[in-house]
Order: structure tokens, then sequence, then C-alpha cells
């Protein structure tokens, strides 16, 4: 069977780990590459030889024989390049998060429909081990009725990787650590809960010069009745502290944590003890002065692939990556705040 032919477009930090996933995947085949920095197409057009490169998406689309095309972009240009991939009759993957608007998920998704392809979503956090086992004991109803969830986001962004960026801290493209930094674990928190249906907010900018915040709190209520809270910041000192997701049960306690839902650091379920078989392996993807969460991203490219071929895979699509975006912004609604 011929191998899955993909293109990244964006080859920054996340394009960059792109490149090399789907290079190392036995089922893809790394065919095209593009960026507006030519420097940047020159560097990975030598690092993998035989691959095409571009500055620009329209001439990708034109020239390239790819079936799948993953967007690595700043925030604010997901939708548009989404739309354009959809309508070129290739498949989308698309990095997190899926769009800065919920309406424009939604131009996302009837793009994808109308040209007949994918619209997939990355979310490799959902392959974290300690998180799939937390996901298998609610969908089994270990714990009873979910009463309540805590998910704490502690992590340090230093000066220069806002300064450094023409796009991060800036609210027009960015959008707010909601969508950058936050927006995996609430992810997380709609597929265990179901989506989200009120939230309540305060941020600040504490320590950063930007114009999103760098911190808040939220409480939240999911659709199964979940009573849940949410703390956020850029603002922990000297390295990242904490990404954790704590769910109270009738008759369950366990709390996914470490730097990046990495850990289980809690687990006392009815009935339902720790398999002995388990190993705790996952690891943050590394940014030279800082990192983000769980490099699973092979697990996604492989999940594609399946898919692409009709084999199954269980790749987030697009109706449900859109639930993350409705969630974040009714949480900035709630401060008054227009997203």
């Amino acid at each position: 069977m011929d191998r899955v032919r993909f293109a990244v477009v964006g080859c920054g930090n996340i394009g960059s780990r792109h490149l090399a996933v789907i290079e190392a995947e036995p089922e893809a085949e790394l065919a095209a590459l593009c960026d507006i920095d030519q420097s940047k197409v020159a560097k990975y057009c030598n690092l993998f030889p035989g691959v095409a490169g571009f500055s620009g998406i329209e001439d990708l689309l034109r020239e390239a024989d790819v079936d799948v095309v993953t967007i690595c972009t700043p925030h604010y240009l997901h939708a548009a390049m989404a739309v354009l991939v959809a309508r070129s009759g290739r498949h989308v993957l698309v990095e997190k998060p899926m769009a800065l608007h919920a309406a424009d998920c939604e131009l996302m998704i009837d793009a994808a429909r109308d040209g007949g392809v994918n619209l997939m979503v990355v979310k490799q956090n959902r392959y974290n081990v300690p998180v799939a086992l937390l996901k298998q004991a609610l969908d089994d109803g270990r714990f009873g009725r979910v009463l309540m969830s805590q998910c704490n986001v502690i992590w340090n962004r230093y000066p220069g990787y806002y300064s450094q960026s023409p796009w991060l801290g800036r609210k027009e493209y960015e959008g707010g650590a909601l969508y950058t930094q936050v927006s995996h674990f609430l992810d997380l928190m709609i597929w265990m809960f179901g989506p989200l249906v009120g939230a309540s907010a305060m941020t600040e900018t504490m320590m950063h010069a930007i114009d999103i915040e760098d911190g808040g709190a939220a409480t939240l209520r999911f659709e199964n009745g979940t009573i849940g809270s949410l703390f956020w910041t850029t603002c922990a000192y000297s390295r990242n502290l904490e990404g954790s997701i704590l769910v109270v049960g009738e008759s369950g306690i366990a709390k996914v944590g470490g730097t990046y839902l990495n850990r289980l650091e809690h687990w006392n379920v009815e009935g339902f003890p720790v398999p002995d078989t388990l190993r705790f392996d996952d690891r943050p993807n590394s940014y030279g002065k800082y990192q983000g969460t769980s490099s699973n991203h092979d697990k996604v490219i492989r999940d594609v692939v399946k898919l692409v071929r009709g084999q199954g895979g269980s790749v987030v699509m697009g109706d449900e990556g859109r639930l993350t975006v409705s969630a974040i912004e009714m949480i900035y609604s709630s401060l008054g705040r227009r997203h």
C-alpha cells in the first residue's frame, strides 16, 4: 500500500516537530513543506532531502502531490488556510487551537464537508498513558457520578518567549493563554465531562509586556453536571510547575499531574486498581528555553494515516475540536471581553 503523503505548512517550533514525526512514520511520506521564511524552507529541505519547499500555501496546493496538509502556523491563520486546503481536495490536520472563533471553525467544517475531506485537529495529550486510564475509568462508570474537577496549568514563559515573536502575546493573533497553554486541558475536560455550559472567570496581565492575560481563574459547569475550576498562568517562577486534572466522583478520586499530565499522582477508584502492565513514559516537547505538552504527535500522525486509509483511527475531528474553541469563547465572554 502506498504511503500517505504529507505536507507541513509552518516550520516553527511545532511545525519542525511535525516534520520529524512524519519523516519517522513508516506509513507516511514527507513530501512538501512551506514557510514564508525562505531560510527555514532552505534549512528543512536540506535536512529532509527530496522534500519540495514552498514559500506560499497557494503554490504548494497547486504544485505538490500530497494527501494531507498539516497546518502549524500562528493561530490566526489556521481557519483561512484550512479552508484553502479543504477546497483543494486534501485532508486537513490543524494544530491547536483549531481557530480563534467558533464561527471560523464552522467555516472550516463546511469547507471539509463540501470538499469531501477529513478535517482533523491535533490533541496529542489524549494519548498520555495516565490520561487514557482516567478516561477509560470514567467511560466505564467507575467513578459513579462525577461531582467536581480541578485543572491547573501553572507554567513559566520567559519574557523572550513573547518579545521574540511577532504574534505571541498579541490578542489579535494569539487570542489569549487559553488558546495556547490551556486549550489541550480544556479539550480533555470536555472529552471527559461533555461540552461546557457555563463559566465565570477573572484574568490579569501581571508580569509580561503583552496584551493578553498571563493568569486567570474560572469556575466551570459541564453538560454532565460536573462543577469545575480552572487555574492558569504563565508566571510560574523559573520553570513549569504543574499541568494537572483532578476528578472527584462518588466512588473514586484521581489526579493526573506532573508538569504535563504525564504522571498519575493519585488513584483511588473503587474496584479499579491501576493495571500492573501500564508504563508511564510520556515526555514533554522541548523548545529550548521552554517546554510544551506531551510529545505524542507520532500517535496522532499514525491515526491520521489510518483514517485516510479508511482503517479507523481516533483522531479528533473538526466537530469535536470546535467545542474547545466555543468553551474558550464562553470563558472569555464571562469577562465582558470580545473574542
